[in-house]
């Protein structure tokens, strides 16, 4: 339960705002706290302003049935660690059995507080029903979901018989917040595991690290919450598809918050179920630590796991790439896209150079005209799409490689029914959607070659119109048409089968990326777990925004407008420039920049993936 800082129109309690200006602890003459007045005036503190502490006041002496529950609510938005404060508004049952980390409902704006009907003079029962539009819900994992309807709970007050003073004795689970509060107090941070889609009998070198976005408490110790959280295993959705190091049970030990040193390094003390892991566990573990905060403030550099007062090991920011790959494996050197001759061309993807060049091999020589392509991970060999859609083909990318013939053909009648960009996973496996009305489905070829596994996708209720795979080959883009919309659709890969043997590959889990938006034009992974979409809201016109892969809206600003785009580029790879084909042809993005033109006849822009 909680307040919304917009919609004033309802009176306030008092909230006391301490700025953290003295290393961090608040001593007296720190900061004031006012004892009247509104204090609304916080709201213009950027969301990202660390030093900015709020703390709510306990009920006053008298406080009547109104005040108790809106100070309740808004001690709820408050940065008490423990909502201790909060329980002050509780009666001594209330506050025993209240689990605010049970969830966290997100309305629209401040839900509405409305006195229900009934005696009221010198009654000892007071009840209120709290309304609002619900927008998301984070459960006790701390996993986000976008959320829709009317949300209606009763809060019950009673004048205890003692002190003669109005506390809550019943009240829903969890807490509500309206949006803007949710957003100033939670935010966004990835935990990491390692991914365990593989076939049985894969011997993989270096695990992929996979990205779980969890919402945590902005100025509440979020880098003790998250190693609590990312010791607590993956969020379900995530679970079929991914392993964690840590052996079951293990915990922090001891309750002191986990701070770096002035050598940006930290420790972390765990329980004796980590007492006995070996160097490789060990250093999993690390990473796993090590890619989860890397995001937070201070930094960390360097991680350190002790059980008791034995060191388990050591790792550096630096040696826990060699450990587990997260985002792309290796730096990618080319943009690619097909020029006005139909052909794969490249250029340098982090350079201001506005030169192309025809890539090696068959698939730049023309000898087939190209509409879409897709180029592995390693840069080795690219997938392409026949000019009509029908035919799909994957070359070698070097000065002898030649073409063969095409791995895959679609019946459909038009080219828009026939086959869309291929994508390639970590794991070298080539996936397309053929989008033949009669004959429609997820393809996957093993390796880019041999007979196409047909994808299960029990849950699509749809015809897929774009294919994106993550580098992690855990979690897959869809751009899902039923019925003239579109819908961003995410879905974790699941395997079964051995190696040598024809596996069963399924898309499970499909959720919504981007529910606002009814019409997709476009979209690409742009990080760990956030995609960059082109599409319009119902009644809208188009525009560029990033997705995060559980339905939230990341912070930051979106891209700078662009108008009439047809596709576009981005890489996981956070540090090279987005690219889209728009009515102006080839286009980019730098950082800090505006939209650039690159050559203005290429279209199909991508980069390794």
């Amino acid at each position: 339960m909680g307040a919304d800082r917009e919609g004033g129109a309802r009176r306030r309690p008092v909230r006391a705002v301490a700025y953290a200006v003295c290393g961090g602890v608040l001593l007296a003459g720190c900061a004031s706290m006012p004892d009247s007045g509104d204090l609304r005036g916080v709201e213009s503190t950027p969301r990202q302003d660390t030093q900015v502490r709020v703390f709510a006041m306990p009920p006053s002496e008298g406080a009547q049935p109104q005040q108790i529950v809106d100070g309740f609510m808004e001690a709820l938005t408050s940065d008490d660690p423990r909502y201790e404060t909060a329980r002050k508004y509780l009666t001594a049952r209330a506050a025993k059995t209240w689990q605010p980390e049970m969830s966290t409902t997100v309305l629209a704006s401040a839900p509405d507080t409305t006195p229900d009907p009934g005696p009221r003079d010198d009654s000892d029962y007071f009840s209120f029903t709290l309304t609002g539009t619900k927008v998301a819900a984070v459960d006790r994992q701390q996993a986000y979901e976008p959320a829709r309807g009317n949300y209606s709970q009763t809060v019950y007050l009673v004048r205890e018989e003692k002190t003669k003073q109005w506390r809550i004795d019943g009240l829903p689970p969890g807490v509500v917040m309206g949006r803007s509060d949710f957003q100033r107090n939670y935010m966004s941070v990835d935990k990491y595991f390692l991914a365990s889609n593989t076939a049985a009998g894969t011997v993989v070198q270096q695990p992929a690290a996979v990205a779980d976005p969890v919402y945590v408490r902005r100025h509440v110790d979020p880098m003790t919450q998250m190693v609590r959280s990312l010791l607590n295993g993956p969020t379900r959705w995530l679970k079929p598809v991914v392993r964690s190091s840590f052996p079951t049970g293990t915990a922090l030990k001891g309750a002191t918050p986990l701070t770096p040193d002035d050598q940006n390094k930290l420790t972390v003390p765990l329980n004796e179920k980590a007492a006995r892991v070996g160097t490789s566990t060990c250093n999993e573990m690390a990473t796993q630590i090590l890619f989860t905060l890397q995001n937070l403030t201070p930094a960390v550099d360097e991680v350190e796991l002790k059980s008791g007062d034995t060191q388990l090991c050591t790792l550096t920011e630096d040696s826990a790439d060699g450990v587990a790959a997260r985002g792309e494996v290796r730096r990618t050197e080319y943009l690619y896209f097909v020029d006005g001759k139909k052909r794969l061309v490249r250029m340098a993807a982090d350079s201001s150079d506005k030169q192309s060049e025809a890539v090696p091999g068959a698939l730049g020589e023309g000898d087939v005209e190209l509409r879409s392509v897709a180029v592995a991970r390693d840069e080795s060999r690219a997938a392409a799409v026949s000019a009509d859609g029908k035919s799909l083909y994957v070359g070698s990318m070097v000065a002898s490689g030649s073409l063969g013939e095409a791995v895959l053909r679609s019946a459909g009648g038009s080219v828009e029914d026939r086959l869309t960009t291929p994508s390639w996973d970590s794991q070298g496996d080539l996936w397309v959607a053929d989008q033949n009305p009669d004959k429609s489905r997820l393809l996957m070829l093993e390796d880019g070659a041999g007979e196409p596994i047909v994808v299960n996708t029990p849950e699509l209720g749809g015809r897929i119109e774009s294919v994106r795979v993550a580098s992690d080959g855990v979690r897959i883009a869809l751009v899902v048409d039923k019925g003239g919309k579109q819908s961003l659709l995410i879905g974790r890969i699941e395997r079964s089968g051995k190696v040598g043997e024809s596996q069963a590959v399924s898309v499970s889990g499909l959720h919504s990326a981007a529910p606002e938006l009814e019409e997709i034009t476009a979209m690409s992974w742009a990080g760990d777990s956030r995609l960059v979409v082109v599409g319009r809201e119902e009644g809208g016109v188009q525009q560029m925004r990033y997705a995060a892969v559980d339905g939230s809206t990341p912070e930051g600003p979106a891209p700078a407008a662009l108008t009439g785009v047809k596709e576009i580029a981005a890489s996981e790879d956070e540090r090279l420039p987005l690219v889209a084909y728009s009515e102006d042809g080839i286009v980019r993005l730098p950082t800090g920049a505006q939209w650039q033109k690159v050559i203005a006849e290429g279209s199909a822009p991508v980069y390794p993936g």
